[in-house]
Formats: C-alpha cells, sequence, structure tokens
C-alpha cells in the first residue's frame, strides 16, 4: 500500500507505514537496558530501579502503537520523557535529605568488589551530570548498546549528530573522570 502526498505540485508515492501494536509481554526482553539507561540517566541504581518501574507502568497503562519495529526506541523515549516529568516534579517540591543507611550495605554482603562498585557509581554519576543531549547519546550507546543508527533512530537525530555528540560526551566523561582523581602516588610521597 502507498500514500500519495504532493511536492511541488507533484504526486509522489510513499509506502504507508502499518501500525502495530506494542506487545506488552515483550518489554521484559528490555529491562536490562531501560535499567542501565535509567542508572546513568539518575546516577544512583535505586532511583533507576524506581525510574524504570514508573516508565514501564506508564507504557503498559494503555495500549501503546508503534510505527516501525523498534520498541526499544519506543521504551527509551518512554523512560527520558518520564525522567523529565520526574525533574520537573522534583523542582516543584522542597528538597529531601537522605539518611544514612550503613545496615543496607552490609545486608548486601558485597557482590561486586568495592573498587569496582566505586568506580562505576562514579562513571554514572558523571553521565548523569553530563548536558542533556550528551547524556542521551552516552546511555543509548555506551550503556544500552545500540549501534549509532538506533541510537539516531531513537533519539530523532542524524547519525552524524550522534556520532559528534558522543565524541565530545566521551572527551567530557574522561575529563570529568580524570579530574576527579587523585594524583597518583609517587614512591618517595609514600
Amino acid at each position: 500500500m502507498s500514500a500519495a502526498t504532493t511536492v511541488g505540485g507533484v504526486a509522489v508515492l510513499r509506502p504507508s507505514v502499518r501500525a502495530r501494536r506494542l506487545d506488552p509481554d515483550q518489554i521484559g526482553r528490555h529491562v536490562d537496558r531501560l535499567y542501565r539507561a535509567a542508572w546513568a540517566m539518575c546516577g544512583n541504581p535505586h532511583d533507576a530501579e524506581d525510574l524504570v518501574q514508573e516508565a514501564c507502568a506508564q507504557v503498559l497503562s494503555r495500549p501503546r502503537w508503534l510505527r516501525h519495529d523498534d520498541e526499544l526506541g519506543y521504551l527509551l523515549r518512554a523512560l527520558r520523557n518520564t525522567y523529565v516529568s520526574r525533574l520537573r516534579r522534583a523542582g516543584r517540591r522542597p528538597s529531601e535529605v537522605p539518611l544514612e543507611d550503613q545496615g543496607e550495605s552490609a545486608a548486601r554482603g558485597g557482590a561486586l568488589e568495592p573498587e569496582v562498585a566505586l568506580e562505576v557509581n562514579e562513571l554514572f554519576a558523571a553521565i548523569a551530570d553530563l548536558p542533556e543531549p550528551s547524556r542521551d547519546v552516552i546511555v543509548a550507546v555506551d550503556v544500552v548498546g545500540l549501534s549509532y543508527r538506533d541510537a539516531a533512530k531513537a533519539l530523532k537525530i542524524k547519525e552524524a549528530t550522534v556520532t559528534t555528540r558522543l565524541h565530545r560526551a566521551r572527551r567530557r566523561l574522561t575529563d570529568a573522570l580524570s579530574a576527579e582523581d587523585p594524583a597518583p602516588r609517587t614512591a618517595s610521597s609514600k
């Protein structure tokens, strides 16, 4: 089937895109990627869990229609929109002061090596501090693992823009993380 439109008075045929319903059972396939993306957006694994849960609840609240076979792209946009909505709501509320909870970290039993966990937390916090366009590209390509083409579709930008933003975002991350690292110790300073 084709749809006819006119450009400059000339009829142009373009294929019509049939919409299909988002299968709620397929969302579970993408939860890990959504969680990593949310963690990079929030900079906190607990907030990331809440964000993914809220975004999935909103998507599942009513039938959703996709024009292409891009479930992950749609879910990433829904996640980002939920994150932005949360930021707007948080701006209207008084700020919260977190309580120290040392019992929780001891209860987990240190599943990761402490150094690795610290590095991962620093990395995700640095990603969360990036400006929105840079953060979105880093999340799509480096955290979620999308190709440049898929990231461009999901973010609705050109593939060349993904390349440029990704290069700049990676440079900013490197600069931010290297500025946080203390100067290496020398043998004479011990």
